[in-house]
């Protein structure tokens, strides 16, 4: 599979595993299913934007769920909200269901949330909505270089 992910990470030489989904995935749990893993193993990646278009991507477990206030406090906005279908994909270069924190676009301020750390390999979206990538959370942290926080809703 040739995705701007899977080509970041070749290129960085980081170890990962495809795994292959025989259908598209449309929730974290179909994905979760699809990759036989466990949804807390998963990251979820949402790009939010503030009033001035400044944008973030903000990442959790699975089930989980972003919460914009924590993630305006963290960066001093007035107001954040998820971007919009249209603006996910001309920020990230990837449409909605297929973000992932690496082989983005263009540099983003990426925020963690602290929970994500609970895990030694995590699942990410591979750029393609028919498969997904596990690695090691530690190459992840390293590749992403996230700030993290307390970022999902209570």
């Amino acid at each position: 599979m040739d995705t701007a992910v899977t080509r970041f990470l070749d290129t960085e030489g980081v170890d990962y595993r495809l795994l292959p989904h025989s259908k598209p995935a449309k929730t974290i749990e179909e994905a979760a299913q699809e990759r036989g893993v466990d949804p807390k193993q998963m990251v979820k990646s949402i790009l939010l934007k503030d009033m001035a278009g400044f944008h973030v991507l903000a990442c959790v477990p699975g089930p989980n769920a972003v919460d914009p206030k924590k993630v305006r406090e963290l960066f001093g906005c007035r107001r954040m909200t998820c971007a919009d279908a249209s603006d996910v994909e001309k920020i990230t270069g990837l449409v909605i269901g297929t973000v992932a924190p690496l082989g983005l676009k263009r540099p983003l301020p990426v925020i963690f949330d602290h929970q994500i750390e609970q895990h030694t390999k995590v699942n990410i979206s591979s750029g393609d909505r028919m498969a997904g990538l596990e690695l090691a959370t530690d190459d992840l942290v390293i590749l992403c270089d996230p700030m993290f926080g307390d970022i999902s809703r209570d």
